[in-house]
Parts: structure tokens; sequence; C-alpha cells
């Protein structure tokens, strides 16, 4: 029987559409310089990050509009 529900994943996503979240190796990817520059962007509160214990990600709608604006 079918309920309607549907499965979303999470994890192991190429897509970025569906995500909330990057980790800070995406950021540094998509921004094409190193993971430790990413963590040096993080840190300077110009977008929202997450904390939990010691890994971070950042948020994706704060992040995607900081790069929009950076853009000129």
């Amino acid at each position: 029987m079918d309920t309607g529900s549907k499965i979303i994943q999470t994890s192991g996503s190429s897509n970025h559409g569906d995500k909330r979240t990057y980790t800070v190796l995406e950021v540094a990817g998509l921004l094409r310089i190193s993971k430790s520059k990413a963590y040096e962007l993080c840190n300077q509160d110009l977008f929202r990050i997450i904390r939990i214990g010691r890994s971070v990600r950042i948020s994706k709608v704060s992040f995607d509009e900081w790069l929009d604006n950076q853009i000129k």
C-alpha cells in the first residue's frame, strides 16, 4: 500500500539544489580555494555557519547570498 511518503536522500548527493548546508570542502571546491582558506572565510562571519562538535557546516542560503553579492 502506497502511503504517499517520499524518501529524501540527504547525504552523498551530488546535487546541491536540495541541500541546506555545505561542508568546508564543498565550499572550497565551489570557490576553487584551499581547505584552509575556506576555514578562514568561515571564521570571518561572512555567512552563517553551524558547528557540530568539531565539524563545521555552512548555511547554503547565507553562503549563496554572500557569493551572489561578491559578483560584480
